[in-house]
């Protein structure tokens, strides 16, 4: 089980590394650690699992992010339309992407980074990606396509960035002029 003691910091070396290429057939370890990345970011969004084992909630993690330097991620992010992306990637590849640019309001966060940060990191508004998903009921790969949008297709390119050795940290800007909110968040009289 991956805890927030195996989750390393921004300024380690792996985490501004370009993570190798999964060699296929996958290796046990590789199959342990996809499932367990797609485990900690399940319960890292279950309160009773976030009091009793300290997890910060996520909605993906990258293996760079507990030292594997291997092109692998997980997400597991509902949009707002109620749709759940919950998967294990591996060797995932950006094959198209919109030219117009998103941002999360008031920011990204990070696993790896534990100081507040100030600024807005561009993302595409549209992008797809192929890779193998690891399914871990039966455990094989299968191919997929995904074609993503709006907050979940930020959310993959943030843990996307990670395997190649990018930190949200190194792209924040003050503001986007030609970019638009992926949402709008509340105002403060509104009910949430």
């Amino acid at each position: 089980m991956i805890l927030m003691k195996n989750i390393i910091r921004e300024g380690h070396k792996t985490l501004e590394t370009v993570a190798k290429e999964v060699k296929l057939p996958l290796s046990g370890a590789d199959k342990k650690l996809l499932k367990e990345m797609l485990e900690f970011v399940i319960n890292s969004q279950d309160d009773e699992m976030v009091e009793k084992y300290g997890l910060r909630p996520a909605v993906g993690i990258a293996a760079p992010q507990v030292n594997v330097s291997k092109r692998m991620f997980a997400c597991h992010v509902t949009d707002f339309d109620g749709t759940l992306y919950s998967f294990a990637l591996v060797n995932p590849v950006l094959t198209k992407k919109s030219t117009e640019i998103i941002y999360v309001p008031g920011g990204e966060g990070c696993l790896s980074v534990d100081r507040l940060t100030e600024g807005i990191t561009p993302r595409y508004k549209r992008v797809t990606f192929e890779a193998l998903s690891y399914d871990i009921a039966s455990g094989e790969l299968i191919p997929v396509e995904l074609n993503l949008e709006g907050y979940v297709g930020i959310v993959f390119q943030h843990e996307f960035d990670h395997i190649n050795g990018i930190m949200f940290t190194t792209k924040l800007f003050s503001s986007l002029p030609n970019a638009e909110p992926a949402f709008q968040m509340p105002e403060e009289n509104d009910t949430i």
